[in-house]
């Protein structure tokens, strides 16, 4: 219990960290280019986060599994040669796209931005590979350093461009992806030896296709308010402190992100193990942990809420007590489908974690069509409705990959 605390703790630390310094980037660069100059890095900040949701958490956690269920490292040593080549298709694919839409994304006509977009591509990849290989070697100090290391490249990078009086959008682009050069830190990290325990089952690809979706659209519906507000005509001012509200209401879960590696491992370890009861047994701590702390959540955030969001951002920035509620509630429903995803990814069932969120963000049209809440309401409402949803179809998912798995002691009868 120890180690598993001192492990929790130092990649909590490190995700912290982490969180910290990608804001104190963005807050370099914007201070230092100015807000219409530095429009071109914050879209690539954008797009890395997204890459981050869909490339570098599947891999990181289709490793760690996939050693913890197969006892070695055979698979991932054979599957990341499909795995690249896939990568470098898609990196190319999505730089060709980026040069396609440049002057919309970027506001510039040369190729500098599309080609970053293809190296982010498949840097977010290889930052994956390098965490899960420490990940599945139970290396979590080293795992927290290159989590909070991949940000304080780039607040360095920044501070030496500041320094150097450096007024290039493209200089602070090549600082963002050159965060990803942490992984060679850890060399060994990236390479993986032959052979396993037991035979592997699935494809790699599949599960990091459908973990990829999965894993992408819970990340738009966690940060995508904002510009769904844009688009229903909210207000500017609304639009500013929804944001604001998100990312307070966020910080938690991403905290829960940097900790997550050692779960991974013990989840997998119950499902080879075919611990139903075990299995059970989080799931219903998992439910009655939301459904018990939902209401003191809705009180406090509509309480005070609003009083801590005008305090931390300025008087300017103002969400009233329901939209607050509503964000909190959304956002504590996020935190347990990390670990409701986390259950189903043990289970090697990514495609369920794809219908889970598809199902989530198709909950999102009936509340802007079929309401009349002013655009700021429907866009909080949706935010909760597509959590709830997809909390519910996780929950039955992992309910039912759960009870096929056939106890030990009947296996062997």
């Amino acid at each position: 219990m120890r180690v598993r605390a001192r492990n929790t703790a130092v990649l909590a630390a490190g995700s912290a960290a982490s969180g910290v310094l990608v804001y104190v980037f963005f807050a370099l660069t914007t201070r230092h280019l100015g807000a219409a100059a530095s429009a071109p890095v914050s879209v690539l900040w954008t797009y890395w986060s997204f890459a981050a949701a869909a490339l570098t958490f599947p891999i990181q956690h289709w490793i760690t599994r996939s050693v913890a269920a197969y006892g070695g490292q055979g698979q991932v040593r054979g599957g990341l040669v499909r795995l690249s080549l896939v990568m470098l298709v898609m990196s190319a694919a999505a730089g060709v796209l980026a040069w396609l839409v440049r002057g919309q994304l970027f506001h510039r006509d040369d190729l500098w931005f599309p080609v970053l977009v293809a190296a982010m591509t498949f840097g977010s990849a290889a930052v994956g590979v390098s965490r899960g290989g420490l990940a599945s070697r139970r290396q979590f100090g080293r795992l927290s350093v290159a989590i909070a290391g991949e940000n304080a490249l780039r607040c360095v990078g920044a501070v030496a461009l500041i320094a150097s009086h450096e007024r290039s959008a493209v200089a602070f682009g090549l600082v963002l992806l050159g965060g990803q050069l942490v992984v060679l830190a850890w060399p060994s990290a990236l390479r993986y030896s032959r052979g396993v325990e037991r035979q592997p089952t699935g494809s790699p690809v599949a599960f990091l296709g459908g973990s990829g979706v999965g894993q992408l659209l819970g990340q738009t519906v966690l940060t995508g308010g904002p510009v769904l507000l844009s688009l229903l005509g909210g207000a500017p001012a609304d639009v500013t402190a929804l944001f604001a509200g998100l990312a307070i209401f966020r910080t938690p879960y991403i905290l829960a992100l940097g900790v997550v590696p050692p779960l991974t491992i013990r989840l997998t370890a119950l499902v080879v193990e075919r611990n139903q009861a075990a299995l059970r047994r989080i799931r219903r701590v998992v439910l009655a942990a939301t459904v018990l702390s939902s209401v003191p959540v809705a009180a406090l955030a509509a309480w005070l809420g609003p009083d801590v969001l005008t305090l931390i951002f300025g008087k300017n920035v103002v969400l009233a007590g329901v939209p607050t509620m509503l964000v909190a509630l959304g956002s504590l429903l996020a935190m347990a489908n990390l670990v409701l995803t986390l259950m189903v990814m043990a289970q090697n069932r990514a495609v369920a974690v794809a219908r889970a969120w598809l199902i989530g963000a198709a909950g999102v049209a009936p509340v802007l069509l079929l309401t009349s809440y002013s655009p700021l309401g429907r866009t909080c409402a949706a935010f909760l409705v597509a959590e709830a949803a997809a909390f519910v179809a996780l929950v039955v998912d992992e309910r039912s990959g759960t009870r096929k798995l056939e106890p030990v002691a009947a296996a062997r009868d």
